[in-house]
């Protein structure tokens, strides 16, 4: 059969369908995966064919305003290239897509913050392109499949099909230090993701995080974007900073200090290491509130230090996690539960028996 993989937004929607849009591929199924153009890279650096329909990076909570431009190149893709299925992500225009095209439509998102009110919203101002392409309602989702492993699934949540997060991520060449732990030392990775070039502490340096982890005997490692480690690679001492392939590297660490992001924070949760997060937005927050209420993370909300200086928060909670198992057993606790959840190939025999109605 065909199936149309839609996303939108950062590069974790990407890397969070790949591991699906694989195992169809892999299971003979023609794929399309449909992206704006900023994810066109991240697509096809991990082997999925991709076509653009947008020129600019749709953000969420903005269907109303991006919707019926999106929409019209979606029909138009599809007028050419007519798929049985259809998957989206957080947006509600590929269901849109769907019902007109009277195929079955699946939901696969990462649920770890809490969306009920931000999808009712996004619902309803889709109401006047429902009446422009002649349709009465926007049918339910005909499967939801939840990448969140369940216990960090927010209250209220709506049931699932909860489904194993794989780790995919942009490869390149790899060298021994990136999968190997170093002898007699902990291991330390901080990383802002892809949008930013290095992880804000408020005070604008990572240095003095640097130098307690380095005093305190620990690895560092920095995962950066190429024009911050040339940028910032002489001042910040004692460590590896580059490009470090997170799933690679992350069954290697003690400890991540990062964003908040999807791919990042779930890609150390499947391996088991905890966290201090400091989130550079609300999704970020809402994901560095679930881990941390599991006992899986440190938050360090630089907006709200609560008397503390927030670079003093960062490096007083980098040291608790290495200094209390507690965190570590919580990461593995989380870990072990995914790894019991669905595979894509199992999750796709699902797919298929919803096309074959």
């Amino acid at each position: 059969m065909k199936i149309l993989f839609t996303v939108g937004g950062s590069q974790a929607a990407v890397f969070g369908v790949a591991p699906l849009a694989a195992a169809a591929r892999s299971a003979g199924h023609e794929i399309l995966l449909a992206a704006d153009e900023p994810l066109m890279a991240a697509a096809q650096s991990v082997g999925l064919p991709a076509v653009c329909i947008t020129p600019e990076r749709m953000r969420y909570g903005q269907d109303a305003l991006t919707a019926a431009g999106r929409i019209d190149a979606l029909l138009e893709l599809t007028g050419q290239w007519t798929p049985d299925l259809v998957v989206g992500g957080l947006s509600h225009v590929p269901r849109v897509l769907a019902a007109k095209l009277k195929v079955p439509y699946v939901r696969h998102i990462w649920h770890i913050a809490p969306m009920a009110r931000r999808d009712a919203t996004a619902v309803a101002e889709l109401a006047p392109q429902l009446e422009r392409l002649g349709l009465s309602e926007l049918p339910a989702p005909d499967l939801f499949i939840d990448l969140c492993p369940p216990p960090l699934r927010p209250p209220g949540a709506p049931a699932a099909r909860a489904m194993r997060w794989v780790p995919r991520v942009s490869q390149r060449r790899i060298e021994p230090w990136m999968y190997t732990r170093p002898e007699g030392r902990r291991r330390a990775l901080i990383t802002a993701g892809t949008r930013n070039l290095l992880l804000d502490t408020s005070a604008g340096s990572l240095r003095p995080l640097v130098k307690e982890l380095t005093g305190a005997g620990v690895e560092v490692l920095i995962a950066a974007l190429p024009e911050a480690a040339e940028r910032f690679g002489a001042e910040l001492g004692e460590v590896r900073i580059g490009w470090i392939p997170l799933d690679v590297v992350a069954p290697t660490c003690d400890l991540a200090v990062h964003h908040g992001g999807a791919t990042t924070a779930m890609t150390l949760l499947n391996a088991g290491v905890p966290q201090l997060i400091v989130p550079d937005n609300g999704y970020g927050k809402a994901v560095a509130e679930a881990v941390s209420g599991y006992g899986a993370a440190v938050l360090v909300d630089r907006h709200r230090p609560q008397g503390q200086d927030p670079q003093a928060a960062v490096v007083a909670g980098c040291l608790e996690i290495l200094g209390e198992p507690r965190y570590a057993q919580r990461a593995r606790a989380v870990a072990a539960q995914a790894a019991t959840l669905p595979t894509p190939d199992e999750v796709l025999r699902e797919i298929e028996a919803l096309a074959a109605r």
